[in-house]
């Protein structure tokens, strides 16, 4: 049956730091609000208005809310690759088998190779990238010479599944 998924794997922004800045940000723009808008004092030495604070705060929100909802999805089935960066991404993308010169899983520098995570175009000719953590990943080369490289956390299992299905390719 091709459409059996052999691998599966869903990853999320699980970094404490990010977290951190996002709810300390929104903390002191609500903060922000409730002195000024609320409570009717001054919030800084050079206060926004209070439509453009209120403004400000709703982005805040909505960008936080957003990285909670940031997710990659990666299927390996015996008809190919499937990955999904949400929200970019509504549809799985599939990657054919035949598309591949090349299948293997690497340890690679997120900030050096590609400028962090993310939906990343690489620096250098690397190609793009799907990553949300971490600092291994699926690299696939096309026979069209492009690359991709979608994040993992679970390098020795896909590696494992790769070479059952005879798709490790280096």
């Amino acid at each position: 049956m091709t459409n059996e998924i052999l691998f599966t794997e869903r990853q999320k922004f699980k970094q404490w730091w990010l977290w951190l800045l996002l709810l300390g940000i929104n903390g002191l723009f609500l903060f922000g609000v409730f002195k000024q808008v609320i409570g009717g004092q001054q919030f800084g030495n050079k206060p926004m208005s209070n439509a453009g604070l209120l403004a400000t705060t709703g982005l805040m929100i909505l960008l936080t809310l957003l990285f909670v909802n940031f997710r990659l999805d990666t299927n390996i089935k015996k008809d190919g690759v499937y990955v999904r960066f949400f929200p970019f991404h509504l549809k799985f993308k599939h990657y054919s088998w035949d598309t591949l010169t090349k299948s293997f899983v690497r340890q690679y520098s997120p900030l050096i190779e590609y400028g962090g995570w993310g939906l990343r175009l690489g620096l250098f000719g690397k190609g793009t990238a799907f990553n949300v953590s971490g600092d291994k990943g699926l690299q696939l080369e096309f026979t069209n010479k492009k690359k991709l490289l979608i994040g993992t956390n679970k390098p020795d299992e896909l590696t494992e599944t790769l070479n059952k299905i005879g798709q490790l390719k280096q």
